[in-house]
């Protein structure tokens, strides 16, 4: 196979995996943060039943997306690594608690010894998902390189814009979550979970316009990219077919179409994040190209990711059917 071609497979092996990672553990990060939003305790029940199965399994993605960039792209892991160390420490040590407090919530002994864990739940779904934004935002923004080394101070990820963007991310999980939640209960939560997915999706629309803004006033070559009109018509023509979409799911009585649309739009947002930077990996200067490991590495992550990523994909779907349905509060 063509290098060019091997590189660009190896691109798209790595953005499927994070793209997984984005919409299966985003959800779930989006339902801890929506505890503090549901004080009932039997609310709290359903809300982490609904993910308790299935919150291990979407991790994976993380670990494929981690592994790929190592395997596949090496330069652009070492660039990377040091200028994103403080939120990507920040997201591991968040997904810890997270992961205790998930596991052990429901093995409380007091009602104050829950809320801890309930407490502990939403901090680290809190934290890791803004750990999660200002490292997209720091990719964004670019990184101080040269010749493919790092040269800045570590502290991109507190720029505004990598804040921002950390802000942006937290709110949409928290949109994916609710809409998790309406779909998987019923009664008094469903109805709260309703309100709260138009609430944070009207909030995710208008912070994902000021992404999209102050994205294009970072580096005029997204401006070029994005601005083509078959790229720029049909983006927008998407977005507002999908928002339309999303405000009428409400009324049918498929309870999960919510949650899909809105996962057509982290989709399509996704697409539009690769169209601005493509063929960058690291702005402002990294190509996918001189970031590349050598063709036979590749070819052999690539055999890899052939047998990983459809059974881990087999493994999720089984574990979603396995725990299909209503959740409904204990008696």
């Amino acid at each position: 196979m063509p290098a060019d071609w091997l590189v660009l497979l190896s691109a798209a092996a790595l953005a499927f995996a994070v793209l997984c990672y984005i919409v299966l553990d985003g959800t779930d990060l989006g339902v801890g943060m929506l505890f503090v939003c549901n004080p009932q305790p039997e609310h709290r029940h359903v809300m982490a039943f609904s993910i308790l199965p299935i919150w291990d399994g979407n991790e994976t993605w993380l670990v494929l997306g981690g592994g790929g960039l190592l395997a596949l792209f090496p330069v652009a892991y070492g660039l990377l690594l040091p200028a994103l160390y403080l939120p990507l420490v920040l997201m591991f040590l968040a997904l810890v608690v997270r992961a205790v407090a998930l596991e052990y919530r429901d093995r409380a002994e007091t009602p104050r010894r829950q809320r801890l864990f309930d407490l502990a739940l939403f901090a680290g779904s809190l934290l890791a998902s803004l750990s999660q934004g200002s490292v997209l935002g720091t990719l964004v923004q670019g990184v101080p390189q040269l010749n493919g080394h790092y040269r800045g101070q570590g502290w991109e990820g507190l720029s505004p814009f990598a804040l921002y963007c950390g802000l942006a991310l937290a709110v949409g999980y928290l949109w994916l979550g609710a809409c998790w939640v309406y779909w998987r209960s019923e009664g008094d939560l469903h109805q709260r979970a309703r309100g709260q997915a138009l609430w944070f999706g009207a909030a995710t629309v208008l912070l994902l316009a000021g992404v999209l803004i102050w994205t294009l006033l970072q580096d005029l070559r997204y401006v070029q990219r994005l601005a083509r009109p078959e790229v720029a018509g049909s983006l927008a023509a998407s977005g507002l077919l999908l928002t339309a979409l999303f405000v009428l799911s409400f009324r049918a009585r498929r309870h999960y179409l919510p949650l899909f649309v809105a996962l057509g739009l982290f989709v399509l947002a996704y697409s539009a994040l690769i169209l601005a930077l493509y063929p960058l990996i690291v702005p402002p200067q990294l190509t996918l190209t001189a970031a590349a490991s050598p063709p036979a590495s590749q070819g052999f992550m690539l055999a890899g990711f052939a047998v990983l990523v459809p059974f881990t994909l087999a493994y999720s779907t089984y574990g979603f059917w396995i725990f299909r349905g209503k959740i409904r509060p204990r008696r």
